[in-house]
This record gives structure tokens, C-alpha cells and sequence, in this order.
């Protein structure tokens, strides 16, 4: 039986080089991940600069979240080496990293380009489909967010703060209304809350927008 890998229909630059391999790509618009090469396994696709990019407008912890409750082996692959050479502060970026890994226990590789994703992509497909009489589906669905998630998920995107302090912040003050009234030496009484990190919230908190 040929080995088959659902594709996310945006992913065209991997899809591409998987044709020329020894499988069958579909093609489709993928709710959670942007690839399935076997029926628990979601993989998750970003470029160094995407990466950067999805820290910055908060989209990558809500698509860790996603792809840890909807697959059973959930998988980040990074592709490219310029994850340190953008204007985001490298620990912020390390941090992020740290949270994908520990917080939503979702395993990251590294590839240094496209051609490389799709021979990983390939070789797990392979790897999990030899030998099966059937061809699996699709059962990635996104899960609609409750109000605990949203609560959690908007905390979340302060500076420094990952889903399980999140969780620390919203216990100790119950409310997102009253994490955002909370002054510094209220803040420092949760755990993992410092001095620099309470300073940082309540900037960000505070500050006036600016439009460019």
C-alpha cells in the first residue's frame, strides 16, 4: 500500500518535493497541523522566521494547544537557523521554546531547510504506515476555546508569562480584571513572578498605545 501524507493545501514548497517521493500527497485545508503523515501524529511546520513571527502576534501557543489535544504524538519541526537573528530578544525566544517542550510537552526538530522537512515528513510516514493493511483519516478537529482558555490564553501573551504561570496568575487573582490592577509587589506574590517580571506587566499594562 502507498504510503499517504495529508498536507495542509498552503504547505505548497513541501508538497512539491513529497511528489517526487514514493507516496501520496492530499491536499486540504488541515483544521490543526499542517501535516498528518499518520493518523496520531500532527506536525506542526514553521520557519525560523514564522517561528519569531508567531511569538510576537501569539499564535503559537494557542497551535501548541491545539496540536497537543487533538494528536496524541503531537510534533514541532523549525525549520532554519535565524531563529536568533531578528529584533525579538533571544531569551524571549528561548523561553518560548522552553514552553513548547515543557509546558504543552510537544517534542521539537530542527531541519536547516524544506528539503529536509520533507524527507523527516517522508520518513515518519514511512515509518508508522509500513506494514498497516488501511489507510488511516483525518481526525484532527480543533476544539472550540472555552472561556477558561480565552482567559488563559490573554494572560498568557504578557511579557514572560507562559500558560502554567498564566494559570498561577488567574488562581491567585481570579479574574483577568484583577491581574491587570494588580500592582508590582501583588504581582511578585505569585509564584515565578520577579521583580523585573512584575515591572514588565505592569508597563505593558499601563503604557499608552501608540499608532504608528
Amino acid at each position: 500500500m502507498a504510503i499517504v501524507i495529508f498536507a495542509d493545501s498552503l504547505e505548497k514548497d513541501i508538497i512539491d518535493i513529497l511528489k517526487t517521493y514514493d507516496c501520496h500527497v492530499v491536499e486540504k485545508k488541515l483544521e490543526v497541523a499542517d501535516f498528518i503523515p499518520f493518523e496520531n501524529i500532527g506536525v506542526e511546520r514553521k520557519r525560523d522566521e514564522d517561528f519569531v513571527q508567531s511569538i510576537i502576534d501569539g499564535r503559537l501557543f494557542e497551535q501548541m494547544r491545539n496540536l497537543r489535544e487533538c494528536f496524541e504524538k503531537p510534533l514541532l519541526v523549525i525549520e532554519g537557523n535565524n531563529l536568533y537573528g531578528t529584533n525579538v530578544h533571544e531569551n524571549a525566544v528561548r523561553g518560548a521554546l522552553a514552553s513548547v517542550a515543557l509546558d504543552y510537552t510537544v517534542p521539537i526538530i530542527w531541519t536547516n531547510n524544506k528539503k529536509e522537512t520533507a524527507a523527516l515528513l517522508f520518513l515518519i510516514a514511512k515509518r508508522e504506515q509500513s506494514g498497516k493493511k488501511r489507510i488511516f483519516t483525518v481526525k484532527g478537529k480543533r476544539k472550540p476555546l472555552s472561556t477558561r482558555d480565552y482567559q488563559e490564553y490573554i494572560i498568557s501573551s504578557l511579557p514572560g508569562i507562559g500558560p502554567l504561570t498564566a494559570k498561577e496568575l488567574l488562581k491567585e487573582f481570579k479574574s483577568i480584571e484583577k491581574v491587570c490592577t494588580a500592582n508590582e509587589g501583588d504581582l511578585q506574590e505569585v509564584n515565578k513572578i520577579g521583580k523585573k517580571k512584575a515591572r514588565q506587566i505592569r508597563e505593558i499594562i499601563t503604557k499608552h498605545y501608540e499608532d504608528r
